[in-house]
């Protein structure tokens, strides 16, 4: 496959690499081209089909080259399309939008925005695009990207490779004028790897990408680009969310929400400036988590060790507590995005009653396949019926206890 506009790449890797995504498109086409078509993310026979023919056939190739397969069998349409309507229950509330259900897959899947239709179609709520950075930029060298198999992660050093703005206003612009009712666009944002000027870029994101966004995202948490979670520090993100909420203020309405994407490697200290300045900075919403640097002891791959950010079950623990603090420090005022380690109904609903309103996947698809979005639907609508709720929106923190200063009314009401 052709590079991104404007990215230079030496000739014998890009024959490399195109050989090697093109043999896994093939697998991936043929097995799907003549028989998901025909099938729906919920049958049965798909998922058997996926996991006797199609992962294996992915195995056989590297894993960034079966990452640019799965993105041109969305592009293609070759991907298996949610055919039935969601259950009410899976509603929920998402900056004045009803989404159908709150399962979105996360950035970093579709990093330049080329097979969107066809990944809602699957039957994600949400999708989100990115992080695309202002100019085009390779990333980081081969090979970036690592399965553990062992601990169902993935560990990744892409270095925010990107189209630029350019590409993506082109892709984009067509996008979001097909989005479905109930479905929303995310587009996350980054800055260039050489940039010196961070705000610069975020904001000339916001004035190229906003008009086509459902919600645009500031991804500071990366830990792939150099100095890039150093703009997490209370003064830095002040100073960042103060001139990116200028920006959006002055797009055209609808405006778009302006979310943050923090990491999981936060202490509460640091997890309470990042509530302070996003409320005062009237930030949106808060995607809970990135991925991770740290390496829990629990991992048994021999890959555990290469450099980059850690996703996938190991991540559900931290990322779930950090979710549950910011909700506390936020006290139910910023919409929140529950990350990390998703790859059952009982993880989203973990998450939800932890206080996220919606939550995002990836890790898991690589493992699961596309019949993992059906399935977790299906699981959360089961534990949300049983414990008698009528929407997501109803269980949104139920596990953790806001304390919040009563008002004056309040007092004089008892």
């Amino acid at each position: 496959s052709p590079p991104p506009s404007g990215v230079a790449r030496a000739p014998g890797m890009m024959h490399r690499i195109g050989l090697r995504a093109a043999a896994a498109s093939a697998a991936l086409g043929v097995a799907m081209g003549g028989s998901v078509l025909k099938l729906d993310v919920e049958d049965d026979n798909l998922e058997i089909f996926y996991s006797r023919f199609v992962r294996p056939a992915l195995k056989l190739v590297d894993p960034e080259s079966a990452h640019r397969a799965g993105v041109l069998a969305g592009r293609f349409g070759l991907l298996p399309q949610q055919k039935r309507p969601d259950p009410g229950v899976l509603q929920t509330h998402l900056w004045g939008h009803v989404v159908d259900n709150p399962i979105g897959l996360a950035a970093g899947f579709d990093k330049d925005g080329e097979a969107i239709g066809n990944l809602l179609s699957m039957g994600f709520g949400s999708v989100e695009v990115g992080s695309i950075t202002p100019k085009p930029q390779p990333g980081n060298p081969r090979p970036r990207v690592f399965r553990l198999e062992e601990d169902r992660a993935v560990i990744n050093r892409y270095g925010f490779n990107s189209c630029g703005h350019d590409a993506a206003v082109a892709r984009l612009s067509l996008a979001a004028k097909t989005i479905p009712a109930g479905r929303l666009l995310g587009i996350n944002l980054g800055k260039n790897k050489t940039s010196e000027d961070a705000a610069a870029d975020y904001c000339a994101g916001v004035r190229s990408l906003g008009p086509f966004a459902g919600y645009l995202v500031i991804n500071v948490s990366s830990p792939n680009t150099p100095g890039l979670r150093n703009l997490q520090g209370r003064e830095e993100l002040s100073h960042l969310l103060r001139e990116v909420r200028k920006e959006v203020d002055n797009l055209p309405h609808p405006q778009p929400p302006l979310v943050l994407k923090m990491s999981p490697d936060v202490d509460k200290s640091e997890c309470a400036d990042i509530a302070e300045v996003a409320l005062k900075a009237r930030v949106d919403g808060i995607i809970v988590s990135n991925t991770t640097i740290s390496r829990p002891e629990s991992l048994k791959s021999k890959l555990k060790d290469e450099i980059g950010g850690l996703s996938g079950a190991p991540l559900m623990s931290r990322s779930t507590a950090v979710l549950q603090e910011m909700y506390k420090l936020t006290e139910g005022k910023i919409t929140l995005i529950g990350v990390g380690g998703i790859d059952s109904g009982a993880d989203a609903y973990e998450k939800i009653r932890a206080g996220a309103s919606a939550v995002q996947l990836y890790t898991s698809l690589v493992y699961e396949g596309p019949t993992l979005v059906a399935r977790i639907k299906r699981e959360l609508a089961e534990l949300l019926e049983k414990d008698g709720y009528v929407s997501v929106q109803d269980a949104v923190g139920a596990d953790t206890r806001l304390t919040r200063k009563k008002s004056w009314w309040s007092f004089m009401r008892q």
